[in-house]
């Protein structure tokens, strides 16, 4: 994946917030600035009807999902910030499931792969 770029009321609060919640750095303001580099691995790419409800609010056009290391450990340290994480209890053939919003109430999804996924 080579970006992933949507609007936003408050860019530069937005970027601040995925910037510590993450660890996902801002957009490079020049070509001289390394971009944030994201560990290797599985991407889902997935279109889903217009209707679908897994977005949450039924106008929401997209949901972003980030691959975790450890679920339990990133669901804590949200906590701890006042964030509030709703963990999904079943455990999937690909995985555990997490979710949460954004500042803008944008739906995030933390994925913690099988390990042999």
């Amino acid at each position: 994946m080579g970006g992933v770029f949507f609007r936003a009321k408050n860019p530069e609060t937005l970027s601040a917030w995925y910037d510590e919640m993450f660890g996902i750095s801002r957009a490079p303001r020049d070509y001289n600035t390394a971009p944030w580099i994201q560990q290797a691995g599985a991407t889902v790419f997935a279109p889903f009807p217009s209707d679908t409800e897994y977005f949450g609010n039924p106008g929401q056009a997209w949901m972003i999902n980030f691959r975790v290391a450890n679920l339990d450990r990133m669901i804590t340290q949200l906590r701890a910030k006042g964030i509030e994480v709703t963990l999904d209890p079943e455990i999937y053939p690909n995985g555990r499931f997490a979710r949460l919003n954004d500042p803008e109430g944008n739906p995030i999804e933390l994925w913690e792969p099988k390990a042999d996924s």
